[in-house]
């Protein structure tokens, strides 16, 4: 055995006794984002969902092309742009190494000036195809960076490979999450057939509610929309199901409210019984 090899199974050895004298859940309460930034970071599941996704979405599009001249507007897609297109993950790595455990608005803000963002597994392919086939695409954020919003959109866009993006297709909502007003203006104009989003609120305000049990409700009335006209990808780490538990989609860090989310978390815990 080498000595570096030797230093590193030391090392593992130590970090060992070191975890085996802490108790599981204090090392689970240490933050609250460990488990889902590193899915994101790592699980070839998450890879995977996208390009499921994608495939989902290029197939009905497929469907609608071979079928154009029924349609009396031009074909599009409306997409959602950050978790959906534009992955963030070296924001979520940076939060979870400086030990936040909530999203931060002021850090996030910093973070997208740099352009740092990569594209999703799957949707720059998907983008290239909807321009090969004359299908316009409509990127829909409700993101806030003040005036520059629009500017540092467009180039996290393009920066990312999505080529040039047009002034009339790239809609920020600065003041609202309510995306349906601009989706419904937009399908007076065009034959939308999919929607792309990584939050229920990304295809329809009946969504935008505080209660856990109503949203898992509303997905089950709609559930023939999934994988047909609604393309939904995995998310984690931030959303709007964060405002069922809270009734707030950006809470912030407190002691409470890592116990709002740990009582959330186990409320189907099992209940084993005693011996």
């Amino acid at each position: 055995m080498g000595r570096a090899m030797r230093k590193n199974l030391l090392v593992g050895l130590s970090m060992c006794v070191v975890l085996a004298n802490i108790s599981p859940v204090l090392i689970a309460q240490q933050n609250n984002l460990a488990y889902a930034v590193a899915w994101k970071q790592t699980a070839a599941e998450h890879t995977a969902l996208y390009h499921q996704g994608f495939n989902i979405a290029r197939m009905q599009l497929e469907i609608a092309i071979a079928k154009r001249s029924e349609f009396e507007n031009p074909l599009a897609i409306i997409s959602d742009v950050d978790e959906t297109l534009l992955l963030s993950k070296s924001y979520w790595g940076y939060m979870l190494a400086s030990g936040y455990d909530f999203f931060d608005d002021a850090e996030w803000d910093a973070w997208v000036g740099e352009d740092l963002f990569t594209p999703s597994p799957g949707s720059i392919e998907f983008a290239e195809f909807c321009r090969q086939n004359d299908v316009d695409i409509f990127y829909v954020t409700n993101r806030n960076q003040g005036e520059t919003t629009f500017d540092l959109a467009r180039k996290n866009l393009e920066t990312a490979g999505f080529g040039k993006v047009e002034t009339n297709h790239l809609i920020v909502l600065r003041d609202t999450s309510n995306k349906e007003v601009i989706q419904q203006q937009i399908m007076q104009d065009f034959e939308v057939i999919v929607l792309l989003g990584d939050n229920l609120n990304d295809f329809s305000r009946d969504y935008y509610v505080t209660d856990v049990e109503q949203r898992r409700s509303l997905v089950s009335e709609k559930r023939k929309g999934f994988g047909v006209r609604n393309i939904i990808f995995p998310n984690p780490t931030d959303g709007h199901w964060l405002r069922a538990i809270y009734g707030d989609s950006e809470p912030p860090a407190s002691s409470i409210n890592r116990e709002i989310l740990h009582a959330a978390a186990s409320s189907a815990a099992w209940q084993k019984a005693k011996k």
